[in-house]
């Protein structure tokens, strides 16, 4: 009789396994962004344009010194779930901190924002039972699988489609507890929503918001706070989700939101009861990172000018990107194997890393290097960058922004 491993070796063949590589890299703290890269030859030393560590807050003297503190004072982990030994005094500190950033009551941290996306939404889906459900299309693949879990009902909107989301609201029986669910900066075409209309239409149908801000806190707003906070709509969003791993430098992730809703989350979300929680040292590194953040306006400035740059830049060389509306900028190739190619020889001939993203991430066809300057690079970095991508870009017969504009098949969005 045939086993598991030998059904599953006859299904799965290597043809129907999408290709991925991974660059093995070891970022240099003090140094980012430089960072030294596993190459066919040995080693090299290579500049990365692809992290989500946008503001450096990974090599910051301040969250460096509070993860040494950290360690030296509590040891490497947390010993174990925050219900069973693992609560740590710079767990509850940093939650404080991050309700009072975003304006909430309280705050929740979670092992990874995949996490709290998944577990929260799990939970917050889910009750009522009865809750009817509305996700943007381009909705992360964690806010999906919460989503999935909850069980609940789903009615998805076309992307920053404000007005099919209101037809859908309209289409909905008054009487069914509504969730509107959204991202603020979408992480890979890097537009940002209508919050202020999707806030609208929150309060004229009675529908609950969630909105995560993964890509935005520390980047925009008073304090970093976010987009919402930009817009000065924060109020307008009852649960906030975020990330230590980006803007922070560390990694987990949180929700922020009423007493009753954070205290509802702890109890029975199954992702947060039983796992072990974030290690002191990460937990108090991402607190230093979120005190400075508030303070600071330095980092902010850099990244919004680099981003600025980068956005001229590729204009002038006619290379396609998806939006200018943040950070992110994800030059469109549309082809599995050039986007490979353009990866590669940004990395073989420059010492450029960026990662070619292809499906599941995105649509077949609409493969794309997805940029993000940081506010560690510096101005000649960003120069230097846009002229080996537009080089490579001509000789690898990319079509431009130009070509795009007039094919009859237009760039789609990504998934």
């Amino acid at each position: 009789m045939p086993t598991h491993l030998e059904h599953f070796t006859a299904e799965v063949t290597p043809a129907q396994t999408p290709t991925r590589t991974f660059l093995e890299i070891s970022r240099q703290a003090g140094n980012f962004p430089t960072a030294i890269a596993r190459v066919p030859e040995g080693s090299a030393e290579v500049s990365v344009w692809c992290s989500n560590d946008y503001l450096g807050m990974g090599q910051h003297p301040l969250v460096l010194a509070a993860v040494h503190d950290a360690v030296a004072k509590f040891g490497a982990g947390s010993g174990g779930s925050r219900n069973i030994g693992g609560t740590n005094h710079r767990h509850v500190e940093l939650e404080r901190e991050l309700a009072d950033w975003h304006g909430k009551d309280a705050a929740l941290l979670f092992t990874s924002g995949y996490t709290a996306n998944d577990g929260a939404l799990t939970v917050l889906a889910g009750t009522p039972d009865n809750t009817v459900v509305f996700s943007d299309e381009l909705n992360h693949a964690s806010i999906i699988d919460g989503l999935r879990h909850s069980g609940a009902t789903k009615r998805i909107f076309r992307h920053n489609d404000v007005g099919h989301l209101a037809r859908l609201l309209a289409d909905t029986d008054p009487e069914l507890p509504k969730l509107i669910v959204l991202e603020s900066v979408y992480s890979m075409s890097g537009d940002v929503a209508p919050l202020a209309e999707i806030a609208d239409l929150a309060r004229r149908f009675g529908a609950t918001t969630f909105l995560d801000e993964v890509h935005a806190i520390g980047m925009y707003g008073p304090e970093g706070a976010g987009i919402a906070a930009r817009e000065g709509i924060a109020d307008r969003f009852d649960i906030i989700m975020g990330t230590l791993a980006k803007g922070l430098g560390t990694v987990g992730g949180y929700i922020a939101g009423p007493n009753g809703l954070i205290d509802y989350v702890r109890a029975a979300s199954r992702a947060f009861v039983f796992t072990t929680s974030l290690p002191p040292a990460t937990a108090a590194g991402a607190l230093a990172a979120v005190r400075h953040l508030r303070a600071s306006e330095v980092e902010r400035q850099r990244l919004a000018e680099n981003a600025r740059l980068l956005h001229r830049l590729l204009d002038d060389a006619d290379i396609p990107y998806k939006s200018s509306d943040s950070h992110i900028v994800s030059a469109v190739v549309g082809d599995d194997a050039l986007c490979k190619q353009a990866s590669a020889q940004l990395l073989d001939r420059h010492r450029i890393y960026v990662q070619a993203i292809n499906a599941p991430s995105v649509r077949e066809g609409d493969e794309l290097l997805r940029i993000a300057p940081s506010a560690t690079h510096t101005p000649t970095d960003v120069k230097e960058f846009a002229e080996a991508l537009a080089g490579i870009w001509r000789d690898l017969g990319i079509p431009t922004a130009s070509v795009r504009r007039g094919s009859s098949s237009p760039v789609k969005e990504v998934v």
